[in-house]
Formats: C-alpha cells, sequence, structure tokens
C-alpha cells in the first residue's frame, strides 16, 4: 500500500503480514481520490474512517490536506500500527479510536463531511451502520458517505444512491445525506 498523492505521496505503508486488513487496493484508491478530488476540497472536509484497518484512506486525506480524522477500528493490533505509522510520519489531525464501529456510532455526536466505511466483505451489518450514519445525522448536510463493498452488497435501490464504481474486485458507492430529488 502507497499513499498516492499530497504531501507524503508515494510513501509505501507495509502492514505485517499478521494483521487482519485487506487494504483498499492502490488502484481502486487512485480511482475513488479521482472522483473525489471533484467534489471535496481536502483541507475543508472532516473524516470518520469506519473500519480503517491500517488506516490506507485516513492516511491519504490527511497526505491531501485534511487535517481533521477520525480514524477507527476494533483490532488493537491495526491500531497501534496506524498509530505508529502517524507517529513516524508526524501526522497531526488523525484521532485515532479503538472501538466497534456499531457501538461508536450509537454513542458518536459528532458531524462529518465524509464518512468512508470499509467493513470485512461478510459484515453482516452494512445496512444498519448506513442506516446509523444518515438517521443519527452523523454525516452533515451535502456530506457524502463512501461504502466501500463487493458484488454481494447493492446500494443501487438506496434513496441516497449517488454513483457506484466498480474497480476489480472493489466496489464503492456513494451516498449522499439526504435522499437524491429525483
Amino acid at each position: 500500500m502507497r499513499i498516492i498523492s499530497g504531501r507524503f505521496r508515494g510513501k509505501g505503508i507495509r502492514a505485517p503480514k499478521n494483521l487482519p486488513v485487506r487494504p483498499t487496493t492502490d488502484m481502486a484508491k487512485e480511482s475513488l481520490f479521482n472522483i473525489l478530488n471533484n467534489r471535496i476540497f481536502f483541507e475543508d472536509v472532516t473524516l470518520l474512517d469506519l473500519f480503517c484497518g491500517i488506516g490506507s484512506i485516513s492516511l491519504e486525506f490527511a497526505s491531501r490536506g485534511c487535517s481533521d480524522v477520525t480514524a477507527v477500528d476494533s483490532h488493537g493490533d491495526t491500531i497501534r500500527f496506524l498509530k505508529k505509522t502517524i507517529d513516524e510520519l508526524k501526522i497531526e489531525g488523525i484521532n485515532v479510536v479503538r472501538a466497534d464501529a456499531l457501538s461508536y456510532l450509537r454513542n458518536s455526536y459528532g458531524s462529518y463531511d465524509v464518512v468512508f466505511m470499509d467493513p470485512p466483505y461478510e459484515y453482516p451489518e452494512y445496512e444498519e451502520i448506513v442506516r446509523l450514519i444518515l438517521d443519527r445525522g452523523l454525516l452533515k448536510e451535502e456530506g457524502l458517505l463512501i461504502v466501500e463493498h463487493d458484488r454481494r452488497q447493492s446500494f443501487l435501490d438506496h434513496p441516497n444512491f449517488i454513483e457506484h464504481r466498480k474497480y476489480g474486485g472493489v466496489e464503492f458507492s456513494l451516498l449522499a445525506s439526504a435522499p437524491s430529488a429525483e
């Protein structure tokens, strides 16, 4: 995994093989950020990165100027690895939280411009997490929810659906903070 652009462009991040992660591929991440470049100003957004793993998305946002990132994961070793990486790169503005995503969302009162979620593909609570984010107002007005998933999940019929992209076995669904007016 590498950071694609920004201050830490080209920086490789190698996670130990024993970590239970599936980092977003560089190709998929680069394609996603090409879409985001046309939608957001990284310096102005707040990001919630759920199931952050080793922090691929959080680090990319920070590298591009986002200074308000919350990275959440329940696995202690991945959290320790991400904190170590943040320290090595001397990045400020990333708040790393060890928590179960559902518990975090149920107890969170923050709101974010962008929420990125990348649960394990077999995770049974995709729809519950999306519902919590939207119903609890955790996404700011005109905010963007990005769901990374595989072909077994579909958000095409969701009332807040904006866009769907597929890159190999990785799919991204983008949802708005309010239902689409069609």
